[in-house]
């Protein structure tokens, strides 16, 4: 009987024995399974792009908005409601450095001396610049009865030069982001309808700007006077009617630009403008959307 139970402990600890090796075995060779919900060290890859970005507007009054009925600060609100909407992001941060009336080298002086503006460029993903029209009226107010195509020439080299200054400038609190530069628009029929080489002024002025743009590094020159000089729609754009007190006078109107002076863009012109900035951004939106592209 005690050789029987001494025979089969032995059996049973041989048993227990191998059944625990085997386990360990298994232990160390069978891989742990991933949690299921993502939680503890191997996380879900998290998303390449941001969730919010900060977009920085500086420029002149196209900038600020004048002409905006409701107040909101013109094109700048409207690009980045489309932005956050299209990409899904969780917020865009703005700020909004425009002030009507500045000039090139106005504009210049404000980066210099405002801490708040160098803060905003410095931490911008996406920058836009409104810039031109100002330096153009300087010209245009300075001698308007003598005004000639040969006029421009020598103030345009000037403002080219504030503009290099000014891209400089911005590139000293940000060398990254992506500098998008607004060109002008002619709204300026209204007032010198017999100056008829306006717009040739103006193509003028808005290559200069762009040759300036396109030799500084990720910035681009967005053209908006096509879009704005005849108003929005075949019919609607332009309208010119015969006044009643005279033949020979017309009344001129642009349903896209504000009433009150016939120069800023209304609400729908800021529209349009919106529309131009969000699709130039949205064509390089590996600049300033993937996280990293700082």
């Amino acid at each position: 009987m005690k050789l029987f139970f001494k025979k089969n402990w032995s059996s049973v600890a041989l048993f227990f024995i191998t059944t625990i090796i085997v386990f360990l075995f298994l232990i160390v060779a069978i891989p742990k399974a991933k949690p299921i919900l993502g939680t503890g060290t191997n996380q879900a890859t998290k998303s390449a792009t941001k969730e919010v970005i900060h977009y920085t507007a500086i420029g002149d009054s196209l900038t600020e908005g004048i002409g905006d009925l409701t107040n909101s600060g013109g094109f700048v609100p409207l690009v980045a409601r489309d932005l956050q909407e299209h990409y899904h992001l969780n917020g865009v941060q703005i700020d909004n450095f425009g002030k009507n009336g500045d000039r090139s080298d106005q504009i210049l002086k404000r980066i210099k001396k405002n801490e708040d503006i160098q803060n905003g460029l410095a931490s911008a993903d996406m920058i836009s610049l409104t810039v031109g029209g100002n330096d153009l009226m300087k010209v245009i107010k300075g001698d308007v009865f003598r005004l000639t195509k040969d006029s421009f020439s020598r103030p345009l080299k000037n403002y080219q030069k504030e503009v290099e200054k000014l891209l400089k400038e911005i590139r000293k609190y940000n060398a990254d982001a992506p500098i998008y530069v607004l060109g002008i628009y002619n709204p300026f029929y209204l007032y010198f309808p017999d100056i008829t080489e306006m717009q040739d002024i103006v193509d003028s002025w808005n290559n200069g700007t762009e040759e300036v743009v396109k030799s500084e590094k990720n910035a681009y020159f967005i053209p908006i006077n096509d879009l704005l000089y005849k108003g929005a729609g075949d019919e609607v754009g332009i309208v010119s009617s015969e006044s009643t007190a005279s033949s020979s006078e017309q009344d001129i109107k642009n349903n896209a630009l504000y009433e009150e002076d016939h120069f800023h863009p209304n609400n729908l012109g800021y529209q349009i403008m919106a529309s131009a900035v969000r699709d130039e951004m949205a064509k390089t939106q590996d600049k300033w959307l993937k996280k990293g592209s700082e």
